[in-house]
This record gives C-alpha cells, sequence and structure tokens, in this order.
C-alpha cells in the first residue's frame, strides 16, 4: 500500500507531527486522523484554543495557522486495515521534503509505532529532536481525551510553540 495524500506544510511551520501511516478512514478521505474517534483534531483545537475543524479545508487551515506540520513516518508499506502492528514491507518518507523548506523547531511522533518507525527508517543527523508522545488514536484508550490533551500542551509549551500565541501575535488578536 503506498501513501496517496501530500504532507501539510509550508514555510511558518515550526513543529512536525508525523504518524505512522493513514488508516483505512484516513485512506478514504484523503486526509490525516479521519477516523471519528481519533482524538487529534480535539488535542490540537484544545492546544490551540481553537474551534475543532471538520472538513477537510478547515483542517488543512488549522493545521497552516497553528504553524502545524503533519505527515506520515510511511510512504509504502504492506498493512492490514489500520493496524500499524501489521506493518511489514516499509519505505520510509524523506522528511527533507518538509525540513528544507519549514523552520522546525521539533518533531512529535504520535504514538509508539511513529518513533519507532521514524527512528528506523527516517531519521537523519541534523535533524531537529524527536519527542514520542501518546498515541491519539481510539486504540489508546487507556489514555483519557484530558490527559492525552495535557501531556500534548506540556511538550508543545516545553519545546517553545504555543501555536495560540503565534496566531495572536500575527493577528493582532
Amino acid at each position: 500500500m503506498t501513501h496517496t495524500f501530500a504532507p501539510v506544510f509550508d514555510e511558518r511551520s515550526k513543529v512536525l507531527i508525523l504518524g505512522s501511516f493513514p488508516s483505512v478512514k484516513s485512506r478514504e478521505n484523503q486526509f490525516y486522523y479521519g477516523h471519528p474517534r481519533n482524538r487529534f483534531w480535539k488535542v490540537l483545537a484544545e492546544i490551540c484554543q481553537a474551534e475543532m475543524p471538520v472538513t477537510t479545508a478547515e483542517k488543512r487551515a488549522f493545521l497552516l495557522e497553528h504553524h502545524i506540520a503533519v505527515w506520515d513516518v510511511i510512504a509504502s508499506c504492506d498493512i492490514a486495515g489500520s493496524a500499524d502492528s501489521s506493518i511489514r514491507n516499509v519505505t520510509g518518507n524523506d522528511m527533507n521534503v518538509i525540513l528544507k523548506t519549514a523552520g522546525i523547531r521539533r518533531i512529535f511522533a504520535n504514538g509508539d509505532t511513529a518513533y519507532k518507525l521514524f527512528g528506523k527508517y527516517c531519521r537523519q543527523e541534523g535533524q531537529p529532536e524527536v519527542e514520542r508522545l501518546p498515541s491519539t488514536s481510539p486504540a489508546n484508550a487507556a489514555w483519557s481525551l484530558a490527559r492525552l490533551t495535557q501531556v500534548w500542551r506540556e511538550a508543545f509549551v516545553l519545546a517553545g510553540l504555543k501555536p495560540a500565541d503565534h496566531v495572536k501575535k500575527e493577528t493582532g488578536v
């Protein structure tokens, strides 16, 4: 299976959030974190103190407005449905596609699989530090939305990234 949609980023992106490979729902929607029970968009909306985006266009605009890049570690692999545990025969994405254009300060891996696969297939000397964050996937039921949001917020703050502050500075709000 091949990843079929582009990363989201621009030259103003400051943080890169990496998943492993799109879920079946995300592949159907041709955009990131498309499963309605995935908490990714809720967590980011809370951190950014913004309305939760719903449509693909709103999600793309939200990411760019808050200087967040999103992509996946895997360019192609064998996978059964959406199960990360079934991933085999991995080809990693070239992170330089984003890192040469955007001012990425920090890379966050959304879950253990993305973190491990990044280290194995994508890590290169000179890249920003990578931090493993708990997965927003509904399969990570041990983590409540409040707990996920708190840990993700702390990671953004510790990295010196406060998306809500970036927007306020640029818009004068």
